[in-house]
């Protein structure tokens, strides 16, 4: 069978070098794709074929996505969670560095240097004072979300000399892993605050994670405090830094998302969204979602979805795969086997996992699966997709 993938951003070569050309036809207009691969592009308003039984973000966040219509749909919506980490660590420790020393504002102070190098000798000697920084070591960094990005950025920190603090009552078990044992939970969001001289948020924008960082958690924090944001804006309530930094409460606040409330602050240093902008970053990114759509349209398993469960299974010989997404209600499973049943065709192999409102199941059967039993299949009650690989 042949694939198509619409792409609705340039996505790297490395990752679509996954897709083999005898297999797969990739363009940007496509008529009828079986996926879409995107990046940043808006997909809010677009209309989305009835042919496409995937997405794929080559990157971790999916607000330009969706997800809600997408997974009533049936049709997962896949990430990178991790492949671009160490792109957003390494920005997030520049940040501590670039707060801690001053660095913005007293490089601007030098570029803003005028008369002749005796001059500047002197104006430097005089300048440097207002920019004395002060060292990490020591210091204690609270980390917000103890994901791919949260557990690299803690463990780095404690490279670096400092206290490290975390908090995240939903870390996975392979996070936890990952995570330097010297990493101490903090009982509370509030506990957190109130012990960091540093906090850094590394976790998804919902409903919860809207205002995070608001004026009660900023007064808990020591004086002299810093806030780091490399992962969305809202996440933080701008007005509630900003009068905690005009207070002197705050000493600084780094971020990726310039706004016009934020960006001629003195104490303020905001980048144009450069948390994942590496070439490398790009690249995992890219490849690690073109191996997961690919495994999906090839053998129907999850890998990665921000709306499906988690299923892989391994293939049974000489058996065909039936794939179905469905509402989590009880008793699908015992509809779809009967279903089989009747048209005499036998279960090999199964899994069923849910996740929230939607359930996945995967099944290989001895022998063939016509298109009159799918048809049969979709017309259950519940059945959002089904289809043969």
């Amino acid at each position: 069978m042949r694939y198509r993938i619409q792409t609705l951003n340039n996505i790297s070569a490395r990752g679509l070098e996954r897709l083999p050309r005898e297999r797969y036809e990739i363009a940007s207009e496509l008529d009828r794709p079986d996926a879409i691969l995107v990046r940043s592009a808006d997909m809010h308003n677009r209309v989305i074929p009835d042919s496409v039984r995937a997405v794929g973000r080559a990157g971790a966040g999916v607000n330009n996505i969706p997800v809600a219509e997408l997974s009533k749909r049936g049709i997962p919506v896949f990430n990178s969670p991790g492949a671009n980490a160490n792109a957003v660590k390494e920005l997030v420790l520049a940040g501590l560095f670039l707060a801690a020393r001053n660095i913005c504002p007293a490089w601007s102070f030098s570029r803003s240097l005028t008369g002749d190098d005796h001059t500047i000798d002197e104006a430097v000697e005089k300048g440097k004072k207002k920019f004395v920084g002060f060292e990490l070591p020591g210091r204690t960094l609270g980390v917000v979300g103890l994901g791919a990005v949260g557990v690299e950025v803690a463990n780095s920190a404690l490279a670096l000399g400092m206290k490290v603090l975390g908090y995240d009552p939903q870390i996975t078990v392979q996070r936890a892993w990952q995570l330097s044992s010297s990493v101490e939970q903090a009982l509370s969001l509030d506990d957190l605050f109130t012990r960091a001289d540093a906090i850094t948020v590394h976790v998804p924008l919902n409903d919860h994670t809207r205002k995070l960082v608001n004026e009660a958690r900023v007064k808990l924090m020591k004086k002299g405090g810093i806030v780091l944001n490399f992962a969305r804006a809202p996440i933080v309530d701008d007005q509630a830094v900003l009068a905690a930094l005009d207070s002197g409460r705050l000493h600084s606040y780094i971020c990726d998302f310039p706004n016009n409330a934020l960006k001629d602050h003195p104490k303020v240093v905001t980048l144009p969204h450069l948390g994942a902008s590496t070439g490398e970053a790009e690249e995992n990114c890219a490849v690690m979602v073109a191996e997961q759509v690919r495994d999906f349209l090839e053998n129907g398993n999850i890998r990665n979805s921000v709306n499906y469960p988690e299923s892989v299974m391994p293939r049974a010989p000489n058996t065909s795969r039936l794939l179905i997404a469905n509402s989590n209600v009880p008793n699908m499973v015992g509809q779809i086997s009967t279903c089989l049943a009747s048209a005499r065709i036998n279960i090999a192999d199964l899994l069923n996992k849910s996740r929230g409102e939607y359930a996945y199941t995967l099944i290989d059967t001895d022998g063939a699966v016509s298109e009159e039993v799918q048809k049969q299949i979709r017309r259950i009650d519940g059945v959002l997709s089904a289809r043969i690989v």
